[in-house]
């Protein structure tokens, strides 16, 4: 079933480094130093780690706190496992790349709530906030049986900051290369029956050169400077011993120059979300969740003036009836509303405005019966312009004794054109003869995998195949009212690979490392698919000598091409980071970064120039009360 062509030309001595020490220090994608943390996104429903049978990382607290130069996908793609594609630094457009996927492919949520953006499609990496988040769940694999439309690669699910028993304060700064600073603070708490959680943020860098060819068309000799400043809220309030209700509010917003044929233009992003939400425990065994949410991102360019907005909302009930001590059923019944405002929708019953709804029941069942665990779901949801989808999924594990389990599963995905697709002027033009309308993306995939979890060690090898048909594309002219090309169900990829990760924790050393063999093509030409290598990985190590701690990391990317026909070849490339920090006294402690220590020049978008080494030294204040 699987067939992964291996790579002629590997990453270098660095990926076969990783190679190796993924071998010995493997983890199962999933920060598990404690087996027993839950794990909420892959299933819906709490589950404790060693429990779930999907591909899991965990991204925690102390992992962002060591992050020096760059963003929430710069994070993702340094702990490994997923390929970052950007044209330039923080606060350019970014595409995130999960076993091979389009970045449209991957759902992200924030507090439960689903980012997208229905003119480009996927979710706006570069302007979601890292300095409020506390934790991190992402999910490979498809999820549309358990979430709905967009999940055919995985979900990220990203969770803010929540109060707890006692008031904690946090004040961080950081100053650095090209420029760059950034700040933070936070508190939080509670009070009575009312926990809370408040922060705020901001950055600003001079940043660097984005085109550093003088014969590129989009040369430009200065810098590209950027501006971010969030805020988040979070207020609960325990009503009694099984009532909760809680309002999750995160605000977002860069200014991020870049260069538009010779000149500097700028992009300004903002990205809102809002959750209001109730969870009452009806009994020990009965739990349900009432839930709205709405999430906002507006897209402006100036002076070369472009205008894009989203809007969407969400309602949703979940009901987790826990019917056995080894058995449970999850209900999911949920509706969501999405809406465009854009110049260029010349095809729908408003101009300049596109709408649709789509109304989903899903049905899960998990059975932890000891040495064999299943997980099914089944979902239909309907479109106001597609009708209905239907998804399904089935995830079984057998333990084989010694630590070792035996996983695997099935299920299929899909992704709905975005509202862009079909009601722009490059949406197929359904009254000229033989033009179809668009359809939903659609992804099927079968993987089986072997995790190993010890006292010292984790280890999980996952072998994978999806196959994705009804691609939709940008082509040529003739099915729209554009002359310059329209967007159709033109292809179909299959997305095969092998991803083998772990951890080792020896002699006061924590060892994490990922290794992914991937052959991502498109079936109709038998060609790479654009900006995704044959082999890349990371490795982490991290120790701790009195007050002093010490890290490094290390990112290796094997060769890739530009374009689909594969005519423009990107080198691969190796990064190394080192970080330390120094706890002066118990509150306070200094963190420093050097990211990119050998200043490594590489692309990840042709044309467009990456960060080059850069030294961030920061305070981060935690006073005790």
């Amino acid at each position: 079933m699987f067939r992964v062509s291996l790579p002629k030309r590997r990453a270098g001595a660095a990926a076969c480094a990783i190679v190796a020490l993924t071998a010995v220090s493997a983890r199962a994608q999933s920060g598990a130093d404690d087996p027993t943390r839950l794990v909420i996104t892959a299933a819906r429903t709490p589950l404790a780690l060693a429990d779930t049978l999907s591909q899991v990382t965990i991204v925690t607290r102390a992992d962002i706190e060591r992050l020096g130069f760059g963003d929430i996908a710069d994070l993702l793609r340094n702990l490994g496992g997923v390929e970052l594609t950007r044209t330039g630094g923080p606060g350019q457009p970014t595409s995130l790349y999960l076993r091979g996927a389009e970045t449209r492919h991957t759902m992200v949520l924030i507090d439960g709530v689903r980012i997208d953006s229905q003119s480009t499609g996927g979710a706006p990496w570069e302007s979601i906030p890292l300095a409020q988040v506390e934790r991190i769940e992402i999910v490979k694999g498809p999820a549309s049986a358990i979430y709905g439309s967009d999940a055919i690669g995985g979900v990220v699910q990203i969770f803010t900051r929540r109060g707890g028993a006692r008031t904690e304060v946090e004040l961080g700064g950081a100053w650095g290369s090209l420029g760059t600073g950034r700040g933070d603070a936070s508190v939080s708490g509670r009070l009575g029956i009312l926990d809370y959680a408040l922060a705020a943020a901001g950055e600003r860098s001079s940043g660097f050169q984005l085109v550093t060819d003088p014969n590129n068309y989009n040369y430009l000799p200065g810098r590209a400077p950027w501006r971010k400043r969030n805020e988040s809220a979070r207020l609960g309030a325990q009503l009694d011993a099984a009532d909760r209700v809680e309002w999750i509010a995160l605000r977002s917003h860069l200014d991020a120059q870049y260069n538009d044929y010779g000149a500097l233009n700028h992009a300004l992003e903002d990205t809102n979300t809002n959750r209001l939400d109730w969870l009452r425990q009806w009994s020990p065994a009965l739990q349900t969740r009432v839930a709205f949410g709405q999430a906002d991102a507006h897209y402006e360019s100036t002076p070369d003036y472009y205008l894009t907005d989203t809007r969407i909302r969400s309602f949703s009930f979940e009901g987790s009836w826990q019917l056995t001590a080894a058995q449970r059923l999850l209900l999911v019944a949920e509706r969501r509303e999405d809406r465009l405002a854009n110049t260029d929708l010349s095809q729908t019953a408003t101009p300049g405005v596109g709408q649709r709804h789509e109304d989903g029941a899903a049905l899960g069942y998990v059975w932890q019966g000891g040495r064999t665990d299943v997980q099914a779901h089944v979902r239909r949801d309907r479109d106001s312009d597609f009708g209905a989808v239907d998804t399904g999924s089935l995830a079984l594990g057998r333990a084989l004794g010694g630590g070792f389990k035996l996983v695997g599963s099935a299920g299929n995905a899909f992704r709905a054109p975005t509202l862009y697709q079909i009601g722009s002027v490059y949406g197929p033009d359904t009254r000229l003869a033989g033009v179809q309308a668009l359809v939903p993306e659609r992804g099927r995939e079968y993987e089986i995998g072997l995790k190993y979890a010890g006292a010292m060690a984790d280890a999980s090898l996952t072998a994978y195949r999806n196959r994705v048909s009804n691609l939709i594309n940008f082509g040529n002219p003739g099915s729209c009212v554009s002359p310059y090309g329209c967007y159709g169900n033109v292809s179909s990829a299959r997305l095969e690979g092998l991803s083998l990760s772990g951890s080792l924790r020896w002699a006061g050393w924590r060892f994490a490392a990922s290794f992914d063999l991937q052959d991502p093509k498109d079936l109709a030409t038998g060609k790479l698919l654009a900006r995704r290598a044959r082999a890349f990985g990371s490795l982490q190590a991290h120790t701790q000598l009195a007050r002093w701690e010490f890290g490094a990391g290390l990112q290796a990317s094997g060769r890739r091409y530009d374009d689909a026909a594969n005519q423009v070849p990107l080198g691969g490339y190796a990064l190394l980071d080192l970080d330390a920090a120094w706890r002066l006294r118990r509150d306070l402690k200094l963190q420093i970064n050097l990211d990119n220590a050998f200043d490594r020049r590489y692309q990840t978008a042709n044309g467009y120039a990456q960060a080059p080494r850069t030294l961030m030294v920061g305070l981060r204040y935690t006073p005790t009360f």
